[in-house]
């Protein structure tokens, strides 16, 4: 049953922008952290951004003052606006939700995960 939905991936080139949604059920929503992570082709899944249930942001050194995380409450979905993009972001990006995650960025403490939307950044 997919609890986290998705969307916003796409194609563009190196310096471009996209902006990724995850809406989730109110139960998900208002009573878990929620994050954002990729996983390129041959690598590990990796925490890319995380924020707490009351607002508190952190993010990973590599996307750090280019990507940026904001909430929609009204409507129960998380944004990832990812600027300044690299061919190294392309990656899967899932959105995840689980406080112990926040604390650890460790993708096996994750509760509920959405299938992904792929983001690629072409040279």
């Amino acid at each position: 049953q997919v609890r986290l939905v998705e969307s916003g991936g796409g194609s563009v080139q190196t310096g471009g922008s996209l902006r990724l949604s995850c809406a989730a059920p109110d139960y998900i929503y208002r009573r878990n952290c929620m994050a954002w992570f990729r996983q390129a082709p041959g690598k590990e899944r990796e925490g890319v951004a995380f924020i707490d249930l009351v607002g508190s942001t952190r993010y990973a050194d590599s996307v750090k003052g280019r990507f940026t995380l904001s909430k929609d409450n009204a409507k129960n979905i998380l944004f990832l606006q990812m600027n300044s993009l690299k061919p190294e972001d392309t990656a899967m990006y899932h959105c995840a939700a689980g406080c112990r995650s926040f604390t650890t960025g460790r993708s096996d403490d994750v509760t509920y995960w959405g299938q992904g939307t792929q983001v690629t950044v072409s040279s």
